[in-house]
């Protein structure tokens, strides 16, 4: 093993449940709840639909479960599944280092690995939090987006490791898992800029079933190529990167990353949470939306680059564009006074109206905002109506960022929102218990198949 792959596979073999912190338990509950929440509510997206039907095409014997439907399949392919019905309306949580990413999107893998091994909620916690500590920490050390490649490739090593921790791997299998998931992930940054695809909910989850097949093959004795981080053509190579120095990783009750990480208050890109607060406070200033003259969008480089840096993001052809377009974004905030799930339909994306005040964006920017990141997410929003009376308000930390963390209540009511006609109030409410509950579910198994929807044939919502 070279020296970062030894060190991540040591602390991945040596983490305990009775290592954690209640804080950081309590934290993993959170972001079990925020992300079912987010799975049942891109449930009857697209990709998720399409995902299932490939899925219902395969058996197995040693099934994992779809989500919603109670239907078997292979545990690659239902994390697969599970993992685009979580990513698929942008609403999961985000940390941001030099690298940014979704994290939650761990948990499809790590909750098949536990259904093929039966594990119980002690563990999927356990997975959970070290899939957020290795994932955040190689996000803090290295950047990709720069150099062509997706956020993705830095979780491939977090959910291979992640999956073996909760099928119960030995350490030599971890690594092996960790290196042929690592060596067979180099994905794409073109899958979040310019016209964005269907691709963008799907391509941390093809991280997923690629990292949980690389830990079943890693079970039965599969090698992976040795030195995949620093070797000639490993992966630092490959990014044109200084060597990965090994993390210092927290010790027992210590604080961990899963407790940076920032929860959505809004279905859009993380980079434009502080957008749509700031203009919604604008909104409450000016008499009629209509009477806008022009939307002065102040922000941090990353924030304009990815969500403002396009030519497509002031003309969205897709829900996928649309959610990644600060200039979108903002005119719904402005028009709409709320930005939810129903304001990325066609109508809404295709209607002039929209699409008027999108011209009138301007996003630029400032010294102040960039000092904020990524610690912060400085934002400013400044609307002037006809007459030139002009309105303005700046954000900092949305509602839900990790320095202003939306209550456990709060994320209740995100997750009743998301489960609004797809699942039964009393339903809501026994899910609700077991995963505040987590550390006392005996078995996965039992977990996953009781998710089931009304709309379990996928109609839309």
């Amino acid at each position: 093993m070279d020296a970062l792959t030894d060190s991540l596979v040591s602390y991945a073999q040596g983490l305990r449940y009775e290592h954690l912190s209640p804080e950081v338990v309590h934290q993993a509950k959170r972001v079990w709840v925020d992300t079912l929440g987010c799975a049942i509510g891109g449930f009857a997206g697209e990709p998720s639909q399409m995902a299932r039907a490939l899925a219902a095409e395969v058996q197995s014997r040693r099934p994992g479960t779809v989500l919603g439907t109670g239907h078997q399949t292979s545990p690659d392919l239902a994390a697969f599944c599970n993992g685009v019905a979580m990513r698929y309306q942008d609403f999961n949580d985000t940390y941001t280092g030099k690298e940014l990413g979704h994290p939650s999107d761990h948990l499809a893998a790590v909750l098949a690995a536990g259904e093929a091994a039966a594990a119980d909620g002690r563990m999927l916690i356990t997975a959970t939090v070290l899939a957020y500590e290795v994932f955040c920490r190689l996000c803090d050390a290295v950047e990709v987006r720069g150099r062509g490649f997706d956020y993705v490739v830095l979780g491939a090593p977090s959910a291979a490791l992640a999956a073996a921790k909760a099928l119960g791997l030995q350490r030599h299998e971890m690594a092996h898992a960790m290196s042929i998931a690592t060596a067979s992930s180099l994905a794409l940054f073109q899958t979040r800029v310019e016209d964005v695809s269907m691709w963008k909910a799907c391509a941390f989850p093809s991280v997923s079933r690629n990292a949980l097949f690389a830990a079943l093959l890693a079970e039965r004795g599969l090698s992976g190529p040795g030195n995949v981080f620093q070797g000639r053509a490993g992966l630092c190579k490959v990014l044109d990167s200084a060597p990965i120095a090994p993390p210092r990783f927290p010790g027992p009750g210590e604080a961990c990353k899963i407790q940076e990480t920032s929860m959505k208050r809004f279905p859009v890109g993380h980079l434009a949470q502080t957008i749509v607060e700031a203009a919604l406070a604008v909104r409450s200033q000016i008499p009629h939306a209509d009477d806008i003259a022009s939307v002065e969008i102040e922000t941090f480089r990353t924030a304009k680059e990815i969500m403002a840096g396009d030519p497509e993001k002031w003309r969205p052809a897709s829900r996928e564009t649309a959610d990644h377009s600060i200039p979108y974004v903002a005119a719904i905030a402005l028009l709409h006074g709320a930005v939810e799930w129903r304001h990325f339909d066609p109508e809404y994306y295709t209607g002039s109206r929209v699409l008027e005040l999108v011209q009138k964006v301007r996003v630029t920017v400032t010294d102040a905002c960039e000092r904020s990141w990524p610690q912060g997410m400085l934002s400013a929003v400044r609307v002037t109506v006809s007459g030139g009376r002009s309105a303005e308000a700046r954000v900092e930390y949305h509602r839900g960022h990790w320095k202003n963390p939306m209550s456990d209540a709060e994320l209740e009511q995100k997750f009743l929102g998301n489960a609004e006609g797809l699942l039964q109030p009393a339903d809501c409410r026994a899910l609700l218990d077991r995963l505040w509950h987590l550390e006392q579910v005996d078995d996965a198994r039992s977990l996953a198949r009781s998710l089931l929807l009304r709309s379990g044939d996928g109609a839309s919502r």
